[in-house]
């Protein structure tokens, strides 16, 4: 198992390229299933979660081609031949319960395991049931296997959801472009990658819209068409890559970076202290003199702060003057990371959905332990601004959705390196 050790070496100065975003293509590739025409991603991030949902998709009996190095995905999905997603592969990732909503519409029928993941709370499937069923399925658990069907085929239907969640917009989103008649759903969410899925579903025929607000309405067409689709910019990524200079001082240009992407994030940023400007590639960061300031901080659904920049933002704010409060509303369990800060000299308190954070003088170097992804790059981030050499393990969660960290951070002055446990 390999582990990331990082030192810290004070300011970081360059420019870091953003990858397109995990979670847009993770959604994306699933949409090849809704047409036997030919799909192709361009601006495909190299991850092992990608190649976890290619996985998938070959075990249904359709074709996922890797192309220049990776940053390219051709699919087709001209010939399903199984409707079962097993187990073995969906427990590795929860993205994998994307197929669900695809495989109803075109083929009537699927049989999905219950997902996986970062264990960072319950996330249910009751709201992709509950939109699902509104379209016509009958979906029934057995032996931790969703087996859906709709004999009838799939019919438009108005669909209140009672969270905003992401994944299930995205599935009955999915599923409502091959159902009969119009479908609306309400309180959908608005994240970029839902914005994103539409577009691309929009290229291959479906006719969508009120993406990116909380109403979307579908009007179900006969039959989807391929499509080529860049995958948006990975604003999680971006917002992580953000705080490098902002943790340790410097300027840093993140190529790619659109500002619509983290618009609360980066008020957060100036809030702290620290700079952030537009340029003709992308997004420039700065922190030239002293400490940042402690803010706090509420996670919400997007327009909101992102509960995948909690961790992250948390690590910044071990050091920051003052004393920070961060309250996490998406899901529970997601303050793993803070023990571990901890280990590094944080001083920091959780009760229940909150932590408070008092900002100390420095972090000190140790080896500690990644929990899940977003946990894995706060602990490396916390690395580069302590004192001395710290051995962040168990980083398998990280390449689930960083492409190629240490060669990122290494291009702008952080001392940072692989290394296989002995």
């Amino acid at each position: 198992m390999d582990s990331i050790v990082v030192r810290g070496n004070g300011p970081l100065k360059g420019q870091i390229p953003i990858a397109g975003a995990k979670n847009a293509c993770l959604t994306l590739m699933p949409a090849t299933l809704l047409s036997e025409e030919p799909l192709t991603l361009t601006n495909a991030p190299r991850l092992s979660d990608i190649k976890t949902m290619s996985e998938l998709l070959g075990s249904l009996g359709a074709e996922v081609t890797s192309l220049q190095d990776g940053k390219v995905l051709a699919m087709s999905s001209h010939d399903i031949n199984n409707h079962i997603a097993d187990y073995d592969i969906v427990r590795k990732m929860r993205a994998s319960n994307l197929v669900l909503g695809p495989m109803l519409a075109r083929l009537g029928h699927a049989v999905v395991s219950l997902p996986g993941g970062c264990a960072i709370g319950a996330r249910p499937m009751d709201l992709h049931i509950f939109g699902l069923e509104k379209l016509g399925a009958e979906i029934e658990l057995k032996d931790g296997y969703l087996h859906a069907k709709a004999p009838s085929g799939l019919k438009g239907a108005v669909i209140e959801l009672a969270f905003a969640s992401v994944g299930a917009t995205e599935n009955i989103l999915m599923a409502a472009t091959l159902a009969k008649g119009t479908t609306v759903i309400k309180n959908a969410a608005r994240e970029p990658e839902i914005v994103d899925l539409a577009t691309c579903l929009r290229a291959m025929g479906a006719q969508i819209d009120g993406d990116g607000t909380s109403d979307i309405t579908i009007q179900g067409v006969d039959r989807l068409h391929g499509a080529t689709h860049p995958v948006v910019t990975d604003r999680i990524e971006l917002g992580t890559f953000m705080l490098a200079p902002a943790f340790c001082g410097g300027e840093v240009e993140l190529l790619g970076g659109r500002l619509d992407l983290v618009e609360s994030f980066v008020a957060k940023l100036h809030e702290a202290g620290i700079d952030v400007d537009e340029t003709e590639k992308g997004l420039k960061v700065a922190r030239k003199n002293g400490r940042v300031k402690a803010v706090d901080v509420t996670t919400e659904p997007f327009p909101g702060f992102p509960t995948d920049l909690q961790a992250q933002f948390m690590a910044m704010m071990c050091t920051a003057a003052g004393t920070s409060v961060l309250e996490e509303k998406i899901f529970e369990n997601r303050f793993m990371h803070a023990p571990e800060l901890i280990r590094m000299g944080a001083n920091i308190e959780v009760h229940g959905g909150t932590a408070t954070v008092h900002g100390v003088d420095k972090l000190k170097g140790a080896r500690v332990m990644a929990t899940d992804l977003r946990a894995s790059v706060s602990l490396i981030l916390a690395g580069l601004a302590a004192e001395g050499e710290t051995i962040v393990s168990r980083v398998y969660h990280l390449d689930r959705g960083y492409e190629r960290i240490e060669e990122k951070l290494g291009g702008v002055g952080a001392h940072i390196e692989r290394v296989q446990e002995k």
